[in-house]
């Protein structure tokens, strides 16, 4: 058994003059979601024994907030490829996972992200609407965790619909002052 866990980024400044959007920092709200997620993933006795991510200054500052908030530090391998990855590159990367871990954290980007979960995880089919999948096909906000579970002995043999989606949480679940912002 396999269990992979995707983070996405907490919500970056567009506010700051940077020249490449791999350099956008986080906003405040970001970094109170990140930490808030942090808090969630400790309270569900989360622990991770691989964990991966994206070099993006939104990413590296996201890890730092949710670190806060677990109570430990956490330290990435931090790959470039999944800057922006599309979900078949992210495929890849997770396949790639060493296969003494069970457990691994992947700290990324949408679109791959959202269309990770799409692809590993099936569509439950009309008479299951309004389930996890249904969420996160919907959108998959900033700062938002999926956990998936693979009944697999190596990380090789992930495939496209061998997943179960056992978490999906939005930092508004948690705290609903983190929802959307009103226009």
């Amino acid at each position: 058994m396999k269990t992979l866990t995707l983070l996405r980024h907490a919500k970056s400044g567009w506010d700051d003059a940077v020249q490449r959007d791999f350099d956008r920092p986080l906003n405040l709200k970001g970094r109170r979601a990140a930490a808030t997620i942090g808090k969630h993933l400790r309270r569900r006795g989360l622990v991770f024994d691989h964990i991966i991510a994206s070099p993006a200054l939104r990413v590296q500052q996201t890890l730092e907030e949710v670190a806060t908030g677990y109570g430990s530090t956490l330290a990435p391998a931090w790959d470039r490829r999944i800057y922006l990855a599309s979900a078949a590159t992210l495929l890849d990367l997770a396949q790639q996972l060493p296969d003494g871990a069970g457990t691994a954290l992947l700290v990324g980007h949408n679109p791959g992200l959202e269309d990770l979960v799409l692809l590993l995880v099936p569509d439950a089919g009309p008479e299951l609407r309004g389930g996890p999948r249904d969420a996160v096909e919907e959108k998959y906000p900033t700062a938002s965790v999926a956990e998936l579970s693979f009944a697999v002995e190596r990380w090789g043999d992930l495939a496209a619909g061998g997943a179960t989606l056992t978490c999906f949480t939005r930092p508004r679940d948690l705290d609903p002052t983190l929802g959307p912002d009103e226009d």
